[in-house]
C-alpha cells in the first residue's frame, strides 16, 4: 500500500509539468502564458484555433500571431498570421518563459478561442517513439517514465535548493546594508545634535546669558 501511494504522489508531480488550456482572445488584444523553465530543460508546444462553425472553412478573421520569448527576451518561436502550429527548443537560460499571443483588430469585435498544449521537461519527451525504437514492453516503458520523473524532481530540488542559498545570501547582504544604514543615519543625528548644541552654546555666550 505504501508503494502504490508513493506511486500515485510521483504520477501526480509528472501531471504537474504539463498544462494544456483553453481560452478566449478578443480582436485587437494580446495574452500572455508564462513558464518556469530550467536550464536545458527540453519544451514543446502546440496550439491551435478552434473552427467556431464545425465542418465549414476557418473564417478570414481568426488568424492569431504568437511569439515565445525566453526570461531574458531571446525569441524562441514565432508564428505570424497564422491558425496553428507548434514549437520545441531546449532552454538555454532558466527563468520564466513566456508565450503571448494576438489577434488582429476587427470590426465588429471577434472572440477567438485557442487550444494550447506546452509540455516542458520529462512531458516533453515522446514517449512512443522510444517505446518503438526501443522495442520495450509497457512496463519497461512506464518505468523509464519513471526513472526520467524521480531525476527531474532530483534536480528540482537541488535547483530549488540554490534559490534558497541566493535567498539568503541575498538577505544577508540586505541586513549588512540595513545595518550600515542605521549606523550612518545615528551618527548624522548625533553630528546634527551636537551642531544644535554648540550653536545654542554659542548663542547664549555672546548675549551673555550664561
Amino acid at each position: 500500500m505504501p508503494r502504490f501511494g508513493v506511486f500515485l504522489l510521483i504520477l501526480g508531480l509528472f501531471s504537474t509539468i504539463a498544462q494544456s488550456i483553453r481560452f478566449d482572445l478578443q480582436s485587437g488584444t494580446t495574452k500572455c502564458i508564462a513558464e518556469e523553465i530550467k536550464s536545458n530543460a527540453m519544451s514543446v508546444g502546440k496550439y491551435s484555433i478552434v473552427n467556431p462553425n464545425e465542418g465549414f472553412p476557418m473564417p478570414d478573421t481568426h488568424k492569431i500571431t504568437i511569439r515565445v520569448t525566453s526570461a531574458y527576451g531571446s525569441s524562441n518561436h514565432y508564428g505570424d498570421n497564422v491558425e496553428s502550429g507548434n514549437f520545441a527548443f531546449t532552454a538555454a537560460e532558466a527563468g520564466d518563459y513566456m508565450a503571448c499571443f494576438w489577434a488582429p483588430d476587427h470590426k465588429p469585435q471577434t472572440t477567438i478561442t485557442v487550444d494550447f498544449d506546452w509540455k516542458t521537461g520529462v512531458a516533453a519527451k515522446d514517449w512512443s517513439n522510444v517505446a518503438k525504437k526501443g522495442q520495450i514492453d509497457v512496463m519497461e516503458l512506464e518505468l523509464k517514465k519513471l526513472f526520467d520523473t524521480i531525476t527531474s524532481i532530483h534536480d528540482e530540488m537541488f535547483y530549488l535548493r540554490e534559490r534558497e542559498e541566493e535567498m539568503q545570501e541575498f538577505n544577508r547582504a540586505t541586513n549588512s546594508r540595513m545595518a550600515w544604514l542605521s549606523f550612518l543615519s545615528l551618527f548624522v543625528c548625533l553630528s546634527v545634535a551636537s551642531l544644535q548644541l554648540w550653536h545654542l552654546k554659542t548663542f547664549f555666550e555672546r548675549k551673555k546669558l550664561l
